[in-house]
């Protein structure tokens, strides 16, 4: 009937979707929004700009797709702190996870959460707005289970958990920006160790 050639029914992407993601995910961790070119995303993507649009929508878009995947893997630190059995636990566990996720040698230093939008202008607000919701619901979550500490005695009644989750989340935040400024992995451990010696005990 022919060559003996199978061609393939419609017309195929011609990309992994989840490894370019990935990669977009990158460039936005490593530049942040606006320093995150059109051509630069493209570029590590391996794919045209027609391609991106088609799949991920404009660039605001594709960047709520990319601070998805983050909060999923490098950021899942978080998820997992929460379930620690302490109060202390938990906070150790989340400046730990912050250490390791804004040093690690192969990727961008910083967090992506923290630096992917300080600088925005007018362009960047939907993107501002969206990582200070990141921040918030972060911080909400920790407070949450720390408001559960109390009520199960693991902090004393007098503690704040509102407070007490403002104070490591802050704390995670800035381990990323020194991270970003090229403060070692050691160092800001030892200055998480340090943030957490006074603990409130019950």
């Amino acid at each position: 009937m022919g060559t003996g050639q199978s061609r393939p029914i419609g017309r195929p992407r011609g990309f992994d979707a989840d490894e370019a993601l990935e990669r977009a995910m990158l460039v936005f961790w490593e530049h942040g929004y606006e320093g995150a070119s059109l051509a630069g995303l493209t570029d590590a993507m391996g794919i045209s700009t027609t391609s991106m649009y088609a799949a991920f929508g404009n660039k605001e878009e594709l960047f709520r797709k990319a601070l998805e995947r983050y909060t999923e893997g490098p950021s899942a630190y978080l998820g997992r702190a929460l379930d620690e059995p302490t109060a202390l636990g938990v906070a150790t566990a989340i400046l730990a996870g912050a250490v390791r996720t804004t040093t690690r040698p192969a990727r961008p230093h910083g967090c992506l959460g923290v630096q992917g939008a300080l600088a925005a202008g007018d362009s960047g607000r939907g993107v501002r707005e969206l990582l200070a919701a990141w921040r918030n619901n972060g911080c909400s979550r920790v407070r949450d289970r720390f408001q559960r500490a109390v009520d199960d005695g693991d902090l004393p009644p007098e503690a704040d958990p509102g407070l007490l989750a403002r104070y490591v989340t802050t704390l995670a935040f800035g381990i990323a920006v020194q991270a970003a400024s090229g403060v070692g992995r050691d160092e800001l451990q030892e200055m998480a160790d340090a943030a957490l010696r006074n603990w409130p005990i019950a």
